[in-house]
């Protein structure tokens, strides 16, 4: 290397004699992966003197203040918010299965068990409910817009009452209100 190794890290930028112009990707003790825009990723010796150095990797600041803090505990909570507590299928339903037949009786049928559906239920459930918070709290959006996109959640909720016999409790049950 023709450079410091201090200079070498992730996002350093390097002139190879045969590959040309690469970003270094990833690193480990003795090799360094460099995206080439010509030839893809490949792995490098770090003992390969060949290699210049045209930037350096760029340390990020690793500074923590009490806003920067705040700021990434509320994007883990956002992004985990989507995790529920579990919620049960009525019993009816456990173990069952629903068959989708085709109008024409050449084609096959399939078989779906009635858990597998019931838990991609609730997923779009979930992920409807994530969506109301993520508008709700949205900085760039106004209250008539959050009014508007609020009015497609509630429909969509609206048309996802039939799934509702599905659902062991009441209080799980989809509601258009």
């Amino acid at each position: 290397m023709n450079s410091s190794e201090n200079a070498l890290g992730i996002g350093a930028r390097i002139n190879h004699p045969s590959f040309g112009e690469g970003i270094v990707i990833d690193l480990d003790l003795s090799t360094l992966t460099v995206f080439f825009k010509g030839s893809g990723d490949k792995e490098i010796s770090r003992s390969f003197t060949g290699i210049e150095i045209t930037e350096s990797a760029r340390v990020p600041d690793t500074t923590l203040d009490m806003p920067a803090v705040e700021k990434a505990l509320k994007r883990v909570l956002s992004e985990m918010s989507d995790i529920t507590r579990p919620v049960a299928i009525a019993s009816k339903w456990k173990g069952g299965s629903m068959e989708l037949k085709p109008a024409n009786p050449e084609m096959q049928a399939k078989e779906i068990p009635i858990d597998t559906l019931f838990h991609k239920v609730v997923m779009v459930r979930d992920r409807l409910r994530v969506l109301e918070q993520n508008i709700n709290s949205h900085e760039k959006l106004d209250d008539q817009d959050k009014v508007h996109l609020q009015q497609y959640i509630t429909r969509a909720y609206g048309s996802l009452t039939t799934f509702n016999v599905l659902f062991a409790e009441k209080e799980n049950h989809f509601s258009s209100k």
